[in-house]
């Protein structure tokens, strides 16, 4: 008598796909990502603590005008790159196709607004060159009132462009501090400029923070004061600017 003897459930083996993205891509994407990211968190982060140190956020009134604000700047600089840093880290370790397609998403806006802000600046450069003057301006307006845009015009000044306002020093008659109808109140600068606007002798070693006093003042002794002690007059201005 023939016995069936029932057969055995075949097992079939599946050979597991090879990932399609090379391991020393994906963690050179990964490595780069991870650092584009902290950068990003620490720019974040010091745009938030200067905004905290200046109590903005119990009161947003304080920001005068928030797109000269140094510390908004750097908080909108700091979130796109936390962002992309973000999806291009992840993306790459998980090889998740979602966001490795934010992330080039992101670049490609990312480069296509640096070559048409590149194209637009070239064309319309008188224009840029003015509303940076009025930002500028509206700096010197707001000197005494926000400590990170009076540290970014001292540097402009005494660092990057050497220079004395934008026009020359009498730009300094729009701050309510330094123009000179402040005497009348009791402002001891007025008629003068920042101590950034005096060029600093080669063995000075701590900075005269009152050399600008009434240097713009009736009487005082022009000739030796902006000769010597401020970095440009007006017609130097207008050269660094044309």
């Amino acid at each position: 008598m023939t016995v069936n003897v029932p057969s055995m459930p075949t097992v079939r083996k599946y050979r597991r796909e090879s990932t399609e993205v090379s391991s020393c891509l994906k963690y050179m994407i990964f490595g780069f990502n991870v650092l584009f990211w902290l950068l990003g968190l620490g720019i974040l982060t010091i745009g938030v603590w200067a905004w905290s140190e200046k109590d903005i956020f119990n009161n947003l009134g304080k920001v005068a005008n928030v797109a000269l604000d140094p510390a908004f700047v750097l908080i909108c600089i700091g979130t796109v790159t936390f962002v992309i840093g973000f999806t291009g880290c992840v993306g790459a370790l998980r090889e998740n196709t979602c966001l490795l397609a934010t992330y080039a998403i992101f670049l490609s806006v990312l480069l296509l607004f640096e070559m048409t802000a590149g194209i637009l600046g070239f064309i319309f450069k008188d224009w840029i060159k003015s509303q940076a003057t009025i930002g500028f301006q509206t700096f010197i307006i707001h000197y005494r009132e926000d400590p990170d845009q009076q540290n970014l015009i001292d540097w402009i000044q005494e660092d990057w462009l050497q220079c004395c306002g934008i026009e020359g020093p009498k730009d300094w008659d729009r701050n309510n501090y330094f123009n000179c109808s402040s005497k009348d109140v009791g402002s001891r600068e007025a008629c003068g400029v920042p101590f950034s606007c005096c060029k600093r002798k080669p063995n000075e070693i701590i900075k005269n923070k009152q050399c600008g006093y009434d240097v713009r003042k009736p009487g005082f002794i022009l000739g030796i004061c902006f000769a010597q002690n401020l970095r440009a007059d007006i017609f130097a201005q207008k050269a660094k600017w044309h």
